[in-house]
């Protein structure tokens, strides 16, 4: 193992954490985790109109609540301009970039004649060989990069594998734009280069962008990065991911309830795989994490894949590590403010006695949090429309005979109240179910519940006697 391995995430704050960001993010980490390496974070803010505060904030709140740390400061790609500008103008001094006055207007005309003829290269190197001295008067010039004409630009990619570019297809692209700010181009070549960044993972999307970099790195005379460029998260259709899809920022799947190392399960799932395993802890993925086991198509989000996944890891969480997930989402559900109010040391240890039964049904925390209401509901209570169609006046009547069977008991537990509850439909000739379900209605106002004896045992004997009291016909 090797302490050399640097990787990088490298987000623009222009909107949330993405899926795809996440996966991304993953990926870079694991890579470092796995040989003792670095993953460091870069925000990519050149884009001074789009990028704000509050995406930079979603972002680092994102990658701590997927538990994803980074190594070192956070670098803030603007503030390094005056770096990109100098680089510019040391390949400007070795000949190796060029000073452009061509006009927007030249510059559109150049582009509409490249795509009349079907060329891919649109600037036609009109100032690479001129004198900046024919310039017109007060023109601000950009710096282009004066790229190899003929051969080809290479990149030995670990997921894509070898990749070829025609160098006759390809610009000269801009380094610095005539305002004196530097490219994405540039600064991402030597953010990467100063920062020490030894593997480059990031999507597919940027592939093209490899080869130009490629040929930045080559007038410099630096090493360029190992990269592997994977490929895009597409929607269960095959096309490309939506809102519908998935394609939400990872507080939206905080909002939904699902808990940070399934959502690192899934992600890791997307697209890499190690024979037929699902289901890996943080220590598994470290250990089995490789690129060239990431595959070349794209990855199908699947929903329903990750709810069964969440659910699997909700019925394996700690009971007191759920009560504390359970608080920490309540935030971002419609009654949480209430819920949040009703907390105190007697409702948590309600929750926390229920835990086990209430996990057994629940895919995301959300569902925890609906089949937890009972516990937290004012009396009376508020009866849903099924429950409210079971509440017959037989029904109500059955409620006050169970009421009374129950005031008997006094050692007030689960089994207690189901021995009282089965003896009460014996003596009746009835099922348990006939007893269990109006049970269910009056104490939680649902035809849905866990256990109805464990629903017994957590409210505690004087709460369930008050609110089957409140059903109770009479």
């Amino acid at each position: 193992m090797t302490d050399s391995v640097v990787t990088r995430f490298a987000p623009s704050p222009t909107g949330f954490l993405h899926i795809g960001g996440a996966r991304t993010a993953l990926f870079n980490w694991l890579y470092a985790k796995k040989r003792g390496g670095k993953m460091l974070l870069r925000i990519e803010d050149t884009d001074r109109e789009r990028s704000t505060e509050a995406a930079i904030s979603a972002i680092l709140d994102g990658l701590k609540w997927l538990e994803l740390d980074w190594d070192d400061d956070v670098i803030y790609q603007y503030s390094r301009a005056a770096r990109h500008r100098e680089v510019a103008e040391q390949l400007l001094a070795s000949g190796k970039a060029y000073r452009c006055f061509a006009t927007g207007e030249e510059l559109a005309a150049m582009r509409e004649k490249a795509r009349a003829e079907g060329r891919t290269r649109l600037y036609d190197g009109m100032w690479r060989e001129r004198d900046p001295g024919e310039a017109p008067a007060g023109m601000k010039p950009t710096i282009r990069l004066k790229a190899p004409q003929t051969g080809e630009t290479v990149i030995e990619d670990q997921v894509q594998g070898r990749v070829v570019w025609q160098n006759e297809n390809l610009d000269d692209l801009v380094l610095l734009r005539g305002d004196g700010n530097p490219t994405y181009m540039l600064a991402v070549v030597v953010d990467d280069h100063d920062m020490g960044v030894t593997h480059v993972i990031r999507g597919d999307d940027h592939l093209i962008n490899a080869a130009r970099q490629k040929q930045i790195y080559d007038a410099l005379g630096w090493d360029i990065p190992n990269m592997s460029h994977i490929p895009l998260i597409h929607g269960p259709d095959g096309s490309k991911l939506s809102k519908r899809h998935g394609a939400l920022g990872v507080d939206a799947y905080r909002a939904m309830g699902y808990l940070p190392a399934a959502l690192r399960n899934y992600l890791v799932r997307l697209g890499w795989s190690h024979g037929d395993q699902e289901i890996f802890s943080t220590q598994e993925m470290i250990n089995a994490f490789d690129l060239p086991a990431i595959g070349r198509s794209a990855a199908r989000f699947d929903f329903a894949k990750l709810e069964n996944l969440n659910g699997h890891y909700i019925r394996q969480a700690d009971d007191r590590a759920l009560v504390a997930q359970f608080e920490s989402v309540l935030d971002y559900v419609p009654d949480g403010a209430t819920l949040k109010a009703k907390l105190n040391d007697t409702t948590r240890a309600q929750l926390l006695r229920a835990m086990p039964s209430l996990k057994e049904r629940a895919k995301t925390l959300i569902e925890l949090i609906s089949s937890a209401y009972f516990i937290f509901a004012d009396r009376p209570l508020q009866i849903d429309a099924k429950a409210a169609a079971l509440l017959t006046p037989e029904t109500r009547a059955l409620i006050g005979q169970l009421r009374t069977a129950l005031e008997v008991v006094t050692d007030w537990r689960a089994e207690t109240t189901e021995s009282a509850m089965r003896n009460f439909a014996e003596q009746n000739n009835l099922k348990l179910g006939a007893v269990a379900q109006p049970l269910r209605v009056a104490l939680t106002g649902r035809t849905t519940s866990p256990g109805i004896f464990d629903v017994l045992a957590v409210l505690g004997r004087e709460e369930c006697l008050a609110r089957l009291a409140d059903q109770a016909a009479g």
